[in-house]
């Protein structure tokens, strides 16, 4: 797709003056009811959807196939950040009306720096093209390690805060208690961070450290960087919105990691052939249609599967809690009654 410099300015702009009306709507800290964020979930893949028609009716229906097809997979991809940011918030105490201020500014500075990581990505593909062997290795090898910690089946883990951020904390200090909305204080007439700002940062952080492996995913299925931006914008734009509308969701998708690890290997055995052909192999090509096909079949299977495999595990732990309930709470009536009569 043939993209000028006037068209990235106005999608620029464009993307800018949403992000600007998202927040003039949550500039006011406030708990987030799930009426409001399924509205604005809508609001924003409708959006998305919108951009998508758009380029079909501009003539662009690869550009479109590609940017669906990306938008999809950065999405999903992007519940599995939700994971993560519910443990950030939980490790950092945030209260709940300042966690919707937390993930926007959080998810503008993972916007910078996927921006930043796109184009390095773009740059480095245009000149060597063997580049795509090792996405597509280090894709089926984050795919099998998703699986391998899928099977581990371990309890929930704390969040870690990695050295760059500990960094910062130690350069600039950090506040004992939150003071609202304020990212830094003075304090003993210095200039100190606020935890707000700390979560700020871990979310941007921790976000960018996932586009590790998306940002090679949608370059499996794209190298078009103007559809590469554009995906990764409106799947993040909407994240803040999803995080409290699925936040109760999130433990039911327990095929969630399966699931992903089965895009990713998919997309990584693409990137291969995709290299394969261009050293003049005579490999199948997967073609874009298919590849929006598989992903959205994967992700309505594991949709599927983890609802029923949570409903199952319900069931069986009440039946559990309905059948030791008696004994529970007779025991400690009896033991009293035997020690009266004793």
């Amino acid at each position: 797709m043939d993209v000028s410099w006037t068209l990235w300015a106005l999608t620029i702009l464009g993307l800018s003056a949403l992000i600007a009306v998202d927040f003039f709507i949550g500039r006011k800290p406030h708990d987030v009811s799930t009426k409001e964020a399924g509205i604005w979930t809508i609001v924003w893949i409708a959006l998305a959807v919108i951009f998508g028609v758009g380029l079909m009716v501009a003539g662009e229906s690869q550009a479109s196939g590609e940017f669906f097809a990306g938008f999809i997979t950065e999405k999903s991809l992007s519940v599995d950040n939700l994971f993560v940011f519910v443990l950030i918030m939980a490790k950092f105490s945030v209260p709940s009306h300042l966690q919707q201020r937390v993930l926007l500014i959080g998810v503008l500075i993972a916007l910078v720096l996927r921006a930043i990581f796109i184009a390095a990505g773009a740059a480095v593909i245009a000149n060597f093209s063997w580049v795509f062997y090792i996405f597509g290795a280090f894709l089926i090898y984050t795919a099998w390690k998703l699986i391998q910690e899928a099977r581990a089946d371990e309890e929930e883990e704390d969040f870690e805060e990695n050295r760059l951020l500990k960094s910062i904390e130690h350069r600039f200090g950090v506040a004992d208690k939150y003071h609202g909305t304020k990212l830094f204080i003075r304090n003993n007439g210095k200039r100190i961070m606020t935890p707000l700002m700390v979560v700020m940062l871990a979310i941007g952080m921790t976000d960018v450290l996932f586009a590790v492996d998306s940002i090679p995913a949608i370059f499996g299925l794209t190298q078009d960087p103007y559809i590469v931006f554009t995906a990764n914008a409106f799947a993040l734009m909407g994240l803040r919105q999803l995080y409290f509308l699925i936040g109760g969701l999130l433990k039911k998708l327990v095929h969630l990691s399966y699931g992903l690890s089965v895009i990713l290997g998919f997309i990584g055995v693409k990137l291969v052939l995709h290299a394969l052909h261009e050293s003049g192999v005579h490999v199948p090509v997967v073609t874009i249609p298919f590849s929006l096909s598989f992903i959205c079949g994967v992700l309505v299977i594991t949709t599927i599967t983890s609802l029923i495999a949570s409903r199952k595990k319900e069931a069986a732990e009440a039946a559990k809690a309905e059948k030791d309930g008696p004994d529970q709470v007779a025991g400690p009536a009896d033991e009293e009654t035997r020690s009266i009569s004793g």
